[in-house]
This record gives C-alpha cells, structure tokens and sequence, in this order.
C-alpha cells in the first residue's frame, strides 16, 4: 500500500466518524441535547410562584382572612377554633401581645396569631424556610406596586436594631402589611393582615 491510499482511507475513515458523530447527535432529541435550558428556566417558575403567592392575598384580605389558613378570621376566629383546627403552638404567646407561633414545616408555611379578646386580632405570614425565592423571598417592593398600584402607606420602622420598611395596603375594613428587612424592599420578611387603622 503506498502512502498516497494509505492517507486517502484515513481521510475517509475520518470523515465517515465525523459524520455518524453528527448524525448521533442530530437524533438525540431537543430536551436531552439542550442542558442549559433547565437552569434558565428555574428562575422565571420561582418568580411566577412569588407572584403566584402575592396575588393569592388580594382577595381573603377583604374577608379578614389569609389564603389557604382554614378560613381563620380577624375579629372572629376563637383561640380554641384554631386549636382544634391546628393544634398549640410551638412557641405560645408569652403575654397579651404576644402571638402564637406556628413554625415553618416541609411544604408548610409558618404563622404567628395574636388574640384579643380570645378572638384573633393579627395574623403573620412568614412563608416557607424551603425553596424561600419561590415565596415570600421572591417578592419585592417593585412587585407589589406594579401589580397592586402605590400602597395607602409606606413607612420606616424599627425592629431593634434594623430599620424595616412597612407597605400598607387598606383591602376593605382589613390591612395588608409588607414588613421587609431593609429599605430597598427587596428581603421581604413577612406579611400581617390586621383591622383596617388608615383613616
């Protein structure tokens, strides 16, 4: 074999995998070829979820009521109601402005619940501790007045040593509160529904 079809079969062996190679790869298909699609897709889900969560107040706060919560309601709702319905708290109220804290569990959200009365008087959402972005950490001031308008109040506040910042809005004889942890509104800590105070 001389040097000159010794190069021609390798030039065609080469050839030949370059092209089976291709053709592999052309047949695989579009969701197992494209590994980079996932990733990207992840953030945009966990902001629909936020907005998802965000929205899911608007309604049950003109009943006095959280969404998905057994129907518990500002002014009405009895402490043993709630008992009954979830239990003691993990971490009881230690005096007559305390709350009941019910902490955050696998798929569960946390909630705190002060009474007056023996009838619920303000009800705390902190969201869930698992996948947060999806929930209450995805949800950002810039959310809340592009979706909900400019809030009847938007005031600082302190929490010892941090300075939070409190979006209120009036839904009918109830308020909706947004406490973030910071100015820029955007570490949302938790959201309170209370009697409507804003005259």
């Amino acid at each position: 074999m001389n040097l000159y079809t010794s190069a021609k079969k390798t030039a065609i062996a080469t050839v030949t995998a370059g092209t089976l190679v291709l053709s592999v790869a052309g047949a695989l298909p579009s969701y197992a070829a494209s590994t980079t699609a996932a990733p990207a897709a992840a953030p945009v889900d966990a902001h629909m979820k936020a907005f998802q969560t965000l929205m899911s107040f608007y309604k049950p706060a003109l009943q006095g009521q959280f969404p998905n919560f057994h129907g518990f309601t500002i002014g009405s709702t009895s402490h043993e109601t709630v008992i009954k319905a979830i239990g003691k708290a993990e971490s009881p109220a230690k005096d007559a402005d305390g709350f009941d804290v019910y902490h955050a569990e696998m798929g569960h959200p946390g909630y705190a619940l002060n009474y007056k009365l023996d009838k619920i008087r303000e009800m705390r959402y902190f969201g869930t501790s698992v996948e947060r972005q999806t929930n209450l950490g995805g949800i950002s001031l810039r959310m809340i007045v592009q979706h909900w308008g400019a809030p009847n109040q938007s005031v600082l506040i302190k929490a010892g040593k941090t300075v939070q910042k409190k979006l209120t809005y009036v839904r009918g004889k109830y308020q909706l509160e947004f406490i973030f942890n910071n100015t820029s509104g955007l570490d949302l800590d938790h959201i309170n529904l209370v009697n409507k105070t804003i005259k």
